[in-house]
């Protein structure tokens, strides 16, 4: 079993950001011998990080973490209020329904009671 490991990528309130983080998850991801979570992770990544930025008015974070057999994706905000699915129309609504479907598992969690919340998913991570 390789070692854990666990980066965070502070991102400023700018939709470009997003982006910017699905190319170095992919850099991540390969130079950790886990080539299969690449589309999975790229794609569960851009919904946590999206609705960060489309809900919220301040900086976001993207946590990536590996320990054991499970790739944690994990996106920080800073409003407290919880995540909501809601009934899919046009081109939003979705985030969360694609997150349950692809991920393994998933939740959130408020930080320091108003500094925020932390929606995270775990992929099986079976290395190259």
């Amino acid at each position: 079993m390789p070692a854990p490991w666990e980066y965070t990528l502070y991102i400023p309130h700018d939709p470009r950001a997003v982006g910017i983080c699905r190319r170095t998850l992919r850099d991540i991801l390969t130079a950790h011998h886990l080539p299969t979570l690449i589309e999975p992770a790229e794609l569960l990544a851009s919904e946590l990080l999206g609705n960060a930025i489309r809900h919220t008015k301040g900086p976001a974070a993207l946590k990536l973490r590996q320990s054991g057999p499970s790739l944690r994706l994990g996106a920080w905000d800073t409003d407290p209020t919880p995540p909501t699915t809601t009934q899919p129309h046009g081109e939003t609504g979705r985030g969360l329904h694609l997150v349950d479907a692809y991920a393994d598992d998933w939740g959130w969690f408020q930080v320091n009671g108003t500094a925020g919340k932390y929606v995270w998913c775990e992929l099986k991570a079976v290395p190259f």
